[in-house]
């Protein structure tokens, strides 16, 4: 059974910082491009932040842009998002992503999400 299991989150007050994990396990982490979603009370989940299969290639929401960094550790098969600046609007419940095309079929895993509340 494929899995991404998410952690790091919590509470935080604005203007601080968390850094999420995402750990994978029985699937070629290395053959994925890795993405994060957020989605907060009654809004549509959103993509936040990409990284392609090696790493070299990344892609933020402009909300996040400058704030959060997108990483991966392919020996570690884990990926992580360092916020920073964390705004009341950042609170959501964040899911890690794994994608890729198989044989020309697109191929998702999700994690099971993990919440970040931003408040004083």
């Amino acid at each position: 059974q494929v899995q991404l299991v998410e952690s790091g989150g919590g509470l935080v007050q604005p203007g601080g910082s968390l850094r999420l994990s995402c750990a994978a396990s029985r699937f070629t982490f290395s053959n994925y491009a890795m993405n994060w979603y957020r989605q907060a009370p009654g809004k549509e989940r959103e993509l936040v932040a990409a990284i392609s299969n090696t790493g070299d290639s990344t892609n933020y929401a402009d909300s996040v842009k400058g704030r959060f960094a997108i990483s991966r550790d392919n020996a570690k098969n884990t990926v992580y998002l360092q916020m920073n600046s964390l705004k009341p609007e950042d609170t959501a419940v964040y899911y890690c992503n794994g994608r890729r095309l198989l044989g020309g079929v697109p191929v998702s895993y999700w994690g099971q999400g993990t919440q970040v509340t931003v408040s004083s």
